[in-house]
């Protein structure tokens, strides 16, 4: 396993189209579109409504398609892209792949951040000429600070990662793993911000019980979280080393501690990324 932090040094990526103009996709745009990043050729971009297309109108280096104006949009989007970046739905990737399949230029790099769908699929929808890529961003993307897996498909080259590495940074850090470990991240960060926010929400409603307002409530809590984030990040230190620092033997903070330890977390958490590797495992057999 490799990793990249997240890079503000200049960026230059080639023609890149996207397929779908979700939230995901729109993440990656706006890391596309930062003062230090280049495209060249251009960002393309498609989506089933011309009103979503229109709203890329004000934007010069994005031209964007709507498939509802324009049966052929996707092909359109495609022709000259040295990056394909797939981001439908799931279930929709192997008709999509199927319509674009001729139009896709020999030597272009098909990414996909579709979740479930394996290398396998992609490669069997695609031409030998095309290499694939496959990836899980995470929703942090949307404010720059995604974790984002990549793995490399069977032909795609050294080159062909780094590209997707490249276009990753835009939006936060990146992990290069094998394929088959891909899931399994899915547990962790893919599905990380999910845990994050219910442990917000839980101490939330701790916070509303002792007396405070909603308002003071949020305040303390998700200021706490960004706060110990940062610290962590800034620091370098081991979480479990900070964790002692703030518990004073025989304090507060080492009783509440204690609570928190007889209910296992370790064992729970374990559980719970055990409960998503399965559920992943039964998307990707088409369950």
């Amino acid at each position: 396993m490799t990793s990249r932090q997240p890079v503000d040094r200049p960026i230059e990526l080639p023609s890149i189209a996207f397929l779908g103009a979700g939230s995901m996709a729109r993440a990656i745009l706006a890391g596309l579109l930062q003062p230090h990043v280049t495209v060249a050729g251009g960002i393309r971009t498609t989506n089933r409504s011309a009103a979503r297309a229109a709203e890329f109108d004000a934007e010069p280096r994005v031209t964007a398609y709507a498939t509802e104006a324009d049966a052929a949009a996707n092909r359109r989007a495609v022709a000259g892209a040295k990056l394909v970046v797939v981001a439908v739905k799931p279930a929709m990737v192997p008709d999509l792949l199927d319509e674009i399949a001729d139009a896709l230029e020999p030597g272009s790099v098909v990414v996909s951040v579709a979740a479930g769908v394996t290398v396998a699929t992609f490669e069997a929808h695609l031409p030998s000429h095309v290499s694939v890529v496959r990836t899980m961003p995470n929703t942090p993307a949307v404010v720059g600070r995604a974790v984002t897996g990549v793995s490399a498909g069977t032909r795609s080259s050294g080159a062909d990662l780094a590209l997707v590495v490249s276009l990753f940074e835009t939006v936060g850090e990146v992990l290069v793993v094998p394929e088959s470990q891909l899931d399994a991240l899915s547990t962790i960060s893919g599905s990380g911000p999910a845990y994050v926010f219910l442990l917000i929400e839980e101490l939330t409603k701790s916070a509303i019980a002792k007396g405070f307002t909603r308002e003071e409530a949020a305040v303390m809590v998700q200021g706490t979280f960004r706060g110990a984030s940062e610290l962590l990040a800034a620091s370098g230190d081991d979480p479990a080393e900070l964790r002692r620092r703030v518990t004073s033997p025989k304090g507060t903070t080492e009783r509440a501690i204690a609570v928190l330890q007889e209910a296992d977390l370790s064992a729970l958490f374990d559980r719970a990324t055990d409960a998503a590797l399965a559920r992943a495992r039964e998307l990707a057999a088409g369950a």
